[in-house]
């Protein structure tokens, strides 16, 4: 009797213990399935735009940067000692927004005929909206008439019963700065100058240019008003908005007109014979390698001002000078040129951009989520990588731009859940031991919390995992 019961203790210890046995290596097999997933993670799902759109408005709202026109650089540097005439002076990277150098940027100054660039902002957003088209044949007011004008006006040389597209028009404020052409646009464009002005005053107020003001399209009022930081921030946004702006109109060098065609009638007999041939008033266009761009202007009350930009090796800067000395245009042009040449020619030689590699667009790493509903994020960076980058180790655009390495610090795995738009790791972007920037990697996406098991896997690989995984990452 007590044979048997031994017997029967014991198989049913063996049983229990094969049971034991049984259920901890199901275990473990099922924790090793669960933990394969996560040690290569697979790309998780592209987002939806729904998904995409709530990311962007969580980092709009979280990181100001998005949202800066202009900023300073993102490293230190010794403020350069240039010799700048121009009483106002800013110069700036347009791919970042990043200023190199200022000079009483903040003095309100009239901005003359640069006005005439927040015109043709104003004109191509018309245009965009499909309320304008270039090709439209614009009636011509008395007022906008040259024999009207002022005798100190810049003119286009409208005349009553010519013919002239908006296009052409655009290219007499570009090339001529004609205030003749400026009248008859913003009164095309808007009816009156009074809602054309309006429409510019929104226009720089959308853009939180708390400084600019204006009351005329031309810029021949002294009560147009501006900085020279906010043109700048102007400018920026323009010629990124509307880059074909710089091609089709501010890089012209030469206005013909009237040509035949546009002539009444019974004077096209003359061919071009009426036309008047006037050069661009930029005089830095034929100067400065590279220079396309963008506006010169002239009152007595603000001096000679200037809207310069130049791309040279796939980078491009502008800057914005006010107050430019000179006892007429012959000298004031010559500190122009001056000036402009002096930013200009400091910029490329010490600074380049560099860009995220074209094939990645941008840097994004897919990370783990154990113990959530879906097995993996992308972690992105939080704003533009796009960096303006000094001359450190190298002389030469190319050089700069390829000595940058980035260094991701990203974590082997993220426990249970994410929330879109939080930071969980870093881009760091270097020149040998010089860091230049750090940026957060943030989640792209929600990501809940799953079951029950899954948490308790999650939790045991997570804290196996982040153990023995490196997470420092340098990427190029």
């Amino acid at each position: 009797m007590k044979k048997n019961t031994s017997l029967k203790i014991y198989n049913t210890i063996l049983i229990s213990c094969a049971v034991t046995f049984a259920t901890i290596f199901l275990l473990f097999i099922t924790f090793a399935l669960y933990a394969k997933q996560f040690v290569h993670v697979e790309n998780p799902l592209p987002l939806t735009d729904n998904e995409q759109n709530f990311l962007t408005s969580q980092l709009d709202k979280t990181y100001k940067e998005r949202s800066q026109i202009l900023s300073e650089l993102p490293y230190k540097t010794v403020p350069a000692k240039l010799d700048v005439s121009a009483e106002s002076a800013i110069l700036i990277d347009t791919s970042t927004g990043s200023i190199l150098y200022e000079k009483n940027a903040d003095e309100i100054i009239p901005p003359a005929s640069m006005t005439k660039l927040v015109e043709m902002y104003v004109v191509f957003d018309a245009v965009q909206k499909k309320q304008v088209s270039l090709n439209d044949i614009v009636p011509l007011p008395k007022q906008s008439l040259a024999i009207n004008m002022p005798s100190d006006a810049s003119l286009m040389f409208l005349a009553e019963g010519q013919k002239v597209t908006l296009k052409e028009l655009l290219l007499g404020l570009a090339i001529a700065s004609g205030n003749d052409a400026s009248i008859a646009v913003a009164n095309y464009v808007a009816g009156s100058m009074e809602e054309f002005v309006n429409r510019m005053n929104e226009a720089v107020q959308s853009l939180g240019l708390t400084h600019t003001h204006f009351v005329e399209s031309s810029g021949y009022s002294e009560k147009n008003v501006t900085t020279a930081r906010e043109f700048a921030s102007f400018c920026r946004i323009y010629i990124n908005k509307y880059p074909q702006s710089l091609e089709e109109f501010h890089s012209q060098k030469i206005l013909r007109y009237p040509l035949q065609h546009n002539l009444p009638e019974y004077q096209q007999f003359q061919g071009d014979r009426q036309a008047i041939i006037q050069y661009n008033t930029n005089k830095l266009l034929d100067v400065i390698p590279g220079c396309d761009g963008l506006k010169t202007g002239f009152i007595y009350e603000s001096g000679f001002n200037l809207a310069l930009t130049a791309k040279r090796y796939g980078t491009r800067f502008l800057s914005v000078t006010m107050k430019g000395p000179g006892a007429g245009s012959a000298e004031g042009n010559k500190y122009r040129i001056a000036d402009g040449t002096t930013l200009m020619e400091f910029a490329f030689e010490t600074f380049a951009d560099y860009h995220a590699p074209v094939e990645k667009k941008e840097h994004k790493f897919a990370v783990g989520i154990p113990g959530a509903k879906n097995k993996s994020i992308y972690l992105v960076p939080a704003f533009d990588e796009t960096l303006t980058v000094p001359f450190i180790t190298s002389d030469s655009p190319g050089g700069a731009a390829a000595s940058v390495h980035v260094v991701a610090d990203i974590p082997s795995c993220i426990y249970k859940e994410t929330v879109c738009g939080k930071q969980y790791g870093t881009l760091s972007y270097k020149i040998d031991n010089t860091v230049l920037r750090t940026i957060p990697l943030v989640a792209d996406r929600d990501n809940v919390q799953g079951s029950f098991i899954s948490r308790v896997y999650g939790k045991i690989f997570t804290l196996i995992f982040k153990a023995i995984k490196e997470t420092k990452v340098q990427i190029e």
